[in-house]
């Protein structure tokens, strides 16, 4: 088997920003990813009714694509690791062994397991995931990440609205404009929002020094450059979050929370999401990555590791369960979780039956599943049926009666935040129409839809 490309950087939990990577971080993939156009995009809508029954909404991107017939599309039939014990009950077993939290869970979740990609490629999967849109390179720099399409939407309160945990959310606002870029962090402990080196004077003296560089370059003065104004709001959304309590409390992370979490960069990520739609302040999109799902080989290989990083589904499903286990306790206990949207998926499936020769799975797309919950998502619902071995989509399970894809997910988080997915955008710097949720590569162009069927 030749050289694999792995998401190892997706899993660093000891990256910590310096003052200028705090800056870069707010917004600086929107900068990265295409020459911005401000002012200039006009919005048409669809005018469809939305849901509207979450504010936020969690997004924990398994990239790499977990196998779907070893976690939540379980097929012991085909293929049953040895010291399994099985969670949950008839439709909703999980396996607990790899899922102890979530398999006692089962009422709060919705899994949806009738679920294809287009895509058999990391790199165009991911871009899937990351945009609904299949990837074209005459595009791609142009194309927004779907957080920076919920904030372009909701707009920039106390909170940047698109915060990326565990890494760069993989793609930024490119035109909608860089306020509505993801604040990127690994997730505890963001330290620079204080900046007290100066002490008491601190805050008065940064002040001073930001308002002395715009005064000697008058390029920078609001309105003067129309090229430099994204830039500017990169700094502006940054310099308003420091000295501030409130949203540096966010990542401050004690002891007691961490070990409930797990000292793991997925549970601090979703330990500081919890926190962060906790605060009320202005989050409406958090991107949380969790790598390495990539598991062609020694996959049931408990420890295994590859190129230093954690590559086997004990592991890293222990780490996600964990997480993702107290995130639902808690939201659910401060009552954040019937208005926070929990999205979990990969960007497609993997080879069901017997493991392969090298003891993993490899890339399949026809089909894969997510897992959903709150947010106005009913639990302890199943959407949609796999064959006896997982191959393919026997039993779609909604109004549209053919598989889901990722476009029908994100139009179905889209209408649980109130956000009209049929909606179009002009004003792109290529000139072409932007769409929410555009016509899904599949040889059909089958128009994405709500799988309103998760919804209570």
């Amino acid at each position: 088997m030749g050289t694999k490309k792995k998401y190892s950087h997706w899993a660093g939990s000891d990256w910590r920003p310096n003052r200028r990577e705090l800056l870069l971080g707010l917004g600086s993939f929107g900068l990265m990813a295409g020459l911005p156009a401000p002012g200039k995009a006009q919005v048409s809508r669809g005018g469809v009714s939305t849901r509207s029954t979450a504010d936020v909404c969690i997004f924990v991107n398994l990239a790499g694509a977990p196998s779907h017939v070893d976690t939540f599309d379980l097929k012991l039939d085909a293929y049953r690791p040895p010291g399994h014990v099985i969670g949950g009950s008839g439709a909703m077993a999980i396996n607990a062994t790899l899922f102890p939290n979530l398999a006692r869970a089962t009422g709060d979740i919705c899994l949806v397991r009738s679920m294809e990609s287009v895509e058999e490629a990391h790199e165009r999967g991911q871009f899937a995931v990351r945009t609904a849109h299949s990837s074209n390179p005459a595009f791609n720099a142009e194309t927004p990440h779907i957080g920076a399409v919920v904030a372009y939407e909701k707009g920039v309160q106390k909170f940047p609205p698109f915060l990326a945990l565990n890494g760069s959310a993989g793609q930024g606002a490119a035109f909608l404009g860089g306020a509505y870029g993801p604040t990127t962090t690994s997730g505890c402990g963001y330290p620079y929002f204080q900046h007290d080196f100066y002490g008491p004077a601190s805050q008065t003296r940064f002040q001073n020094k930001f308002n002395l560089l715009r005064s000697l370059d008058p390029a920078r003065l609001p309105g003067a450059d129309s090229s430099l104004a994204d830039t500017e709001a990169f700094y502006d959304t940054a310099r308003q979050t420091m000295y501030d309590s409130s949203i540096s409390d966010v990542f401050a992370c004690s002891g007691d929370d961490i070990g409930r979490y797990g000292d793991t960069a997925i549970g601090k990520a979703l330990l500081v999401a919890a926190k962060a739609v906790q605060a009320r302040n202005g989050v409406r999109f958090i991107n949380v990555g969790h790598g390495n799902w990539d598991t062609h080989q020694l996959m049931y290989s408990r420890g295994y590791s590859f190129a230093g990083a954690l590559n086997n589904i004990w592991d890293l499903a222990n780490e996600l369960d964990r997480g993702l286990g107290a995130l639902l306790a808690d939201l659910k206990a401060s009552g954040d979780l019937a208005r926070t949207m929990i999205v979990v998926m990969g960007e497609f499936g993997r080879t069901p039956g017997p493991l392969n020769g090298q003891g993993g799975r490899d890339h399949h797309k026809t089909a894969m599943c997510a897992l959903l919950a709150g947010g106005g998502v009913a639990g302890g619902r199943v959407i949609g049926q796999t064959d006896s071995v997982g191959r393919k989509v026997i039993n779609p399970g909604w109004k549209a009666n053919r598989s889901i894809y990722v476009q029908d997910v994100v139009a179905t988080m889209y209408s649980a935040l109130g956000i009209d997915w049929t909606s179009t955008v002009t004003g792109t710097p290529s000139g072409r129409v932007f769409q929410y949720t555009p016509p899904i590569n599949n040889g059909n162009s089958d128009t994405p839809a709500p799988v309103d069927e998760v919804f209570a």
